[in-house]
C-alpha cells in the first residue's frame, strides 16, 4: 500500500505538505493521463508508481496507461534513444513507418480516455506520435522527455520534432537538454520517494544478509554501480576502473542492475559485461528482477562508494538514491549527474576510467571525508530531489497549461 502525503512530512517538512493541498485545490476534479513505454524497470515506471497515488489523493483524476508495441517497434524506439543521446545511426523508412503505425493503433485503443483528459502527459519518444490522432483533443499536452537530447543526431530529431511541436508544451530534466519548439519548456528534474522500499532505512541485518548471499567479503571495501545493462551506463568502463584501481586497494566490485521491457539490447549488453568479468571473483554481476527494491537497497546501504560512470545519462537516479543513503558518488561528467555530484562536496565527476579509479583510492583511502560528503550528499537531495517537490512542480505546470500566458495565478 502506498504512503500517504502526511507521511511524507517527516522527510519533507509539513509546510510541503500544506502548499502541496494548497496548489491542487484549483486542480480538483481534473483528468489528467501519464502514457509511457514501461511498467517495470526504469526510473519512469517507479515515479509514476508513486505520483499517481499522490494525485489521486488530491483529488485529482490520475491514470497511467502503457503504450503496446511489437519487438520491431521497441527496435525502433531503443534506436531513437541511442540517437538522441548522439549515436550517429540510421533509421530506414521502413522502421519510421512501423513506429508511427503502432501509435496510431494506440491511439486507438486510448482515444476515449485522451480525449477526454484535461491533462495528458506523454513520457520519451515510444508514445511521442500518438499527438497526431487526437488534432481536436479536449486538454493540454505535454511532451516529457526524461533522456539527454542535449546533442541529438539530428535526422532523427528533425523526424521526432514534427510531433513534439504539436503539444502545448514539453518537460525537461534539465536547461541543457531543451530545444528550439514554438511552446512553453518546462524544467522538471526526476526524483526519488523517500519511503519506498528502495530508499527506506534497512535494518543492519538485513544488509548484512544481502551482503552475505552476494558473496561480499565484510572485511573489504565494496564499489557498486546500480544500472540497466545499457551501454551508455558504461558498465565495462567500470570494470575497468575498478581494474586499474584493484592493485592498490583491497577491494569489491559489484555491478547490479538488469534490464526493462522496451530495452532490446540489454541482454545482449549484459553478456558483454559478463565477459568483461571473466572469472574474476571480485566482480559479482548481477542481473536482477524489476522488483528488487529492497536488495538494491541494501546493496547501495554496504557499498563504501557508489559510482554511475555513465558516458550519457537523462538524470541518474541511481546516483540520487546513493547520495540519499550518504553515500559519495563519483560519476560521469554528463547530463543530470552534473546537477547531483558536486565536486569535493557529494562527490567527484569523471570522464575516464582512469579518473575513476583516481577518485576511488583517493575516497577509499580518507573514510572522514566520504562520511563528511555523505552527510552533504543526504542534505542536498532533501532539499532538491524528494517525490514532493516533483508533484509541486507537476502541479505548477499543470496550472501554468490551464492558465494560459497570464504572469500571475491567484491560489486561494
Amino acid at each position: 500500500m502506498n504512503p500517504t502525503l502526511a507521511a511524507y512530512a517527516d522527510a519533507a517538512g509539513q509546510e510541503v505538505i500544506e502548499h502541496l493541498r494548497q496548489l491542487a485545490r484549483p486542480l480538483a476534479g481534473s483528468r489528467v493521463v501519464h502514457v509511457n513505454s514501461t511498467a517495470v524497470g526504469g526510473g519512469v515506471a517507479e515515479i509514476l508508481n508513486r505520483l499517481i497515488p499522490l494525485k489521486r489523493e488530491l483529488g485529482i483524476q490520475a491514470t497511467w496507461e502503457l503504450i503496446e508495441g511489437n519487438p520491431e517497434f521497441f527496435a525502433v524506439t531503443k534506436r531513437f534513444h541511442n540517437t538522441l543521446q548522439g549515436d550517429p545511426a540510421q533509421v530506414s523508412s521502413a522502421a519510421l513507418a512501423t513506429y508511427q503505425e503502432v501509435n496510431r493503433r494506440n491511439a486507438e485503443r486510448l482515444e476515449k480516455t485522451l480525449s477526454e483528459a484535461d491533462f495528458a502527459i506523454i513520457h520519451d519518444p515510444q508514445p511521442a506520435a500518438l499527438i497526431r490522432s487526437f488534432p481536436a483533443r479536449k486538454g493540454k499536452w505535454a511532451w516529457r522527455c526524461h533522456i539527454d537530447v542535449s546533442r541529438p543526431y539530428r535526422p532523427v530529431w528533425k523526424f521526432l520534432r514534427e510531433f513534439v511541436q504539436m503539444y502545448d508544451a514539453s518537460i525537461f530534466s534539465m536547461a541543457a537538454f531543451a530545444q528550439r519548439l514554438d511552446h512553453p519548456q518546462y524544467l522538471i528534474p526526476p526524483s526519488i520517494d523517500p519511503l519506498s522500499e528502495k530508499n527506506l532505512p534497512l535494518e543492519p541485518a538485513e544488509v548484512d544478509s544481502v551482503a552475505q548471499r552476494t558473496g561480499l567479503d565484510p572485511n573489504r571495501a565494496v564499489v557498486l554501480q546500480v544500472s540497466r545493462f545499457d551501454r551508455f551506463k558504461d558498465p565495462v568502463g567500470v570494470i575497468q576502473a575498478y581494474r586499474l584501481a584493484r592493485p592498490h586497494l583491497p577491494l569489491q566490485l559489484v555491478l547490479a542492475g538488469g534490464t526493462a521491457d522496451d530495452d532490446p539490447e540489454g541482454g545482449a549488453m549484459l553478456e558483454e559485461v559478463r565477459r568483461e568479468a571473466g572469472d574474476d571473483p571480485d566482480v559479482h554481476v548481477l542481473a536482477l528482477p524489476p522488483d528488487a527494491h529492497r536488495t538494491i537497497n541494501a546493496l547501495q546501504r554496504r557499498a563504501d562508494l557508489v559510482l554511475q560512470k555513465s558516458i550519457r545519462e537523462g538524470f541518474g537516479l541511481t546516483v540520487t538514491e546513493a547520495l540519499w543513503k550518504e553515500k559519495p558518488v563519483i560519476g560521469g561528467a554528463t547530463g543530470g549527474i552534473t546537477l547531483q555530484v558536486i565536486n569535493n562536496h557529494t562527490g567527484f565527476l569523471v570522464n575516464t576510467p582512469e579518473g575513476a579509479a583516481f577518485r576511488m583510492r583517493y575516497l577509499l583511502n580518507r573514510p572522514e571525508l566520504r562520511a563528511a560528503m555523505g552527510a552533504k550528499g543526504k542534505r542536498f537531495v532533501q532539499e532538491n530531489y524528494l517525490l514532493t517537490r516533483h508533484l509541486r512542480e507537476y502541479l505548477t505546470v499543470m496550472l501554468a497549461l490551464m492558465h494560459g500566458a497570464r504572469e500571475r495565478i491567484e491560489l486561494k
